[in-house]
């Protein structure tokens, strides 16, 4: 499976909630590992002027049951009185299906006849070893296809919604009535995947559908860099797939971090402490936001780690 789709899938927007307002049938999750998982440390950056403090978060938005929501991270987001998201993700989240319904179901073509023989015959058996009938995919636009496939087989390995920090920073920031804002929201990011060329679809789906079983050994890296907080090694893992797709990586990381990055550069003419959660990936690598924001003269400072603050 292409590291460009797994991050993007896995590490950037919430498209998790895709799989869960899906009309069609999924695999349960696996249970998570009984062993105890190490503590994380992912990286945090914040940008300032003299009114306004600007926190910038990378999520992993299927993560497993690894704590994170402490130290720095948590200091920042409970000094914080505004949680802003990719996009929020609904308490309801059957709430999605018809969005999901209006820009993922094809115009009338099968994606069947879109795949030729070989291909059809190994997205069934890859189907039914996750307990659906292949059927029920037949009617849905390649990118969602290849997307809901990452995200069971993420589900398989115990990488769950239910951990993403997403999900969690979004129950906190609730508990305390925190105002939560986002960036895009979903029918935006539901409008980009959509739009993406039919040739680029299909080789993401593609690829999906023969690198299925090589998930963990891909995933593994990407999750350790997250852990630890080392951006370059995530951006490295990144670049591995953004070779195949430069394309595509301009649709999901440049233009999108640019564009948030003007984001930043307006809201901080307004007072304030924000926490803004975004896929760790757009933080990493030469057109980071990081690196929009210094474009327009913005500092992004790297927050240190203090271990139990």
């Amino acid at each position: 499976m292409n590291k460009l789709l797994l991050a993007a899938v896995l590490a950037l927007a919430p498209a998790a909630a895709l799989a869960q307002a899906a009309p069609a049938p999924v695999a349960p999750a696996a249970a998570p590992a009984a062993a105890p998982l190490p503590d994380a440390d992912p990286a945090l950056w914040v940008v300032r002027d003299a009114d306004t403090t600007i926190y910038l978060f990378g999520t992993f938005h299927l993560l497993d049951g690894r704590p994170w929501f402490n130290d720095e991270v948590r200091a920042a987001f409970d000094a914080s009185n505004e949680l802003v998201l990719e996009a929020v993700v609904p308490q309801d989240v059957a709430s999605l299906a018809p969005m999901v319904m209006r820009y993922a179901v094809s115009d009338g073509r099968t994606l069947s006849s879109r795949l030729s023989a070989e291909q059809n015959a190994a997205l069934a058996r890859l189907v039914a070893a996750m307990g659906a009938q292949p059927a029920a995919f037949d009617v849905y636009d390649p990118w969602f296809v290849s997307t809901t496939l990452a995200l069971l087989a993420a589900q398989r390995l115990g990488i769950q919604t239910s951990n993403g920090p997403e999900t969690i920073l979004s129950a906190a920031a609730r508990a305390r009535a925190m105002p939560i804002g986002e960036l895009e929201g979903f029918e935006r990011q539901f409008r980009m995947l959509d739009s993406l060329p039919e040739a680029v679809q299909i080789a993401q789906l593609t690829e999906a559908i023969e690198q299925n079983d090589e998930l963990d050994e891909k995933l593994a890296p990407m999750l350790a860099a997250w852990s630890t907080g080392d951006v370059e090694r995530l951006a490295a893992l990144i670049d591995e797939g953004s070779g195949e797709s430069p394309a595509l990586h301009r649709i999901l990381f440049t233009e999108r971090n640019a564009a948030w990055a003007s984001w930043i550069q307006e809201r901080l003419a307004r007072p304030g402490t924000l926490f803004v959660a975004v896929g760790a990936g757009h933080l990493a690598g030469n057109d980071s936001v990081q690196a929009a924001l210094r474009a327009r003269g913005l500092d992004a400072r790297r927050v240190p780690h203090v271990e139990g603050n």
